[in-house]
């Protein structure tokens, strides 16, 4: 695998394409199925297949298995794979597809700052003008021509679920940086896999509407999109990413892996219906600049 030229560039791209034809199959899952509820799915089959692939490739486990080392990773788990994801799916569900590309681009952002604040890490003057970059892309989509058919409620709930969702992650990210150094990815995603599947069963347990957020999982319309999204987003895509991770720097596999904020764009202008206008075409340019100044400068 690592004998392709460019390898590492042609996977992190294809991650990219991958994981934006996931977000597809989990907006059209998500007219049915409740956030919630998909992804204790997601997480719950993604976590079969990858106990699988573990003893298929043999994986040992890691030196350090401290209780603090499992802590660690199951918390980072319930909050970036439970509570992130949520989070990202009733984002998703309000914003559209193709709005929710440009506001996934917070992500990188977040990265930056909280590494500098836990980490020590500097902040650079074309990291400061990407941030921005990615502020104003919200800010471009924010108007009425910007939002099209969506409601001014659900555009700025849409938002903060959306920034709820990048933060988590990137707080879920910065706590395991230290054990990614030295532990396989595919156990470190597999642990914190246990986290997200057992915070979202904790909080459909004591849920007011657990019973019908159970019950939407079964609606025959979608299943189809469901299972398809799961194992396209939660599965394949993190494979092919750590593929790209390997086979080049990582500041090159995560500038190539924001292209899926473009793919996602295309796709759900293509396959949603979603509208296609100069104000989200202008915010869609400006986060995608705005990141690529955030992770390359």
């Amino acid at each position: 695998m690592g004998l392709i030229p460019f390898a590492g560039e042609f996977y992190s791209i294809l991650t990219a394409f991958v994981w934006a034809v996931a977000v597809i199959f989990f907006k059209k899952s998500g007219e049915t199925v409740h956030p919630i509820m998909l992804n204790i799915f997601k997480n719950m089959l993604a976590f079969i297949l990858y106990f699988f692939t573990i003893i298929a490739v043999g994986i040992d486990l890691p030196p350090d298995t401290s209780v603090q080392f499992y802590v660690i990773l199951i918390a980072s788990g319930a909050l970036g794979i439970g509570v992130s994801d949520t989070f990202f799916f009733a984002s998703l569900n309000r914003l559209g597809a193709g709005l929710s590309a440009i506001v996934d681009c917070m992500y990188s952002p977040f990265i930056i700052i909280l590494s500098v604040i836990f980490l020590n890490e500097k902040m650079t003057f074309w990291q400061i003008i990407g941030a921005l970059l990615i502020l104003s892309a919200i800010l471009t989509i924010a108007g009425k021509k910007g939002r099209a058919y969506i409601t001014k409620h659900d555009f700025f709930v849409g938002i903060l679920y959306g920034a709820i969702a990048m933060i988590t992650m990137a707080i879920s990210i910065v706590m395991v940086k230290h054990i990614l150094a030295t532990t396989s990815v595919l156990f470190v995603v597999q642990i914190r896999f246990i986290g997200g599947i057992a915070v979202m069963l904790f909080i459909l347990g004591f849920h007011p509407k657990r019973k019908i957020i159970y019950q939407s999982l079964f609606t025959k319309k979608n299943w189809g999109y469901t299972i398809a999204g799961s194992f396209t987003g939660a599965y394949i895509a993190t494979i092919i990413w750590m593929a790209g991770m390997k086979y080049t720097q990582a500041s090159i596999a995560a500038a190539l892996n924001q292209t899926s904020s473009l793919f996602i764009f295309i796709f759900a202008a293509m396959f949603l219906h979603e509208p296609l206008n100069r104000y989200r075409v202008a915010g869609l340019i400006l986060g995608i600049t705005g990141v690529f100044f955030v992770i390359l400068g």
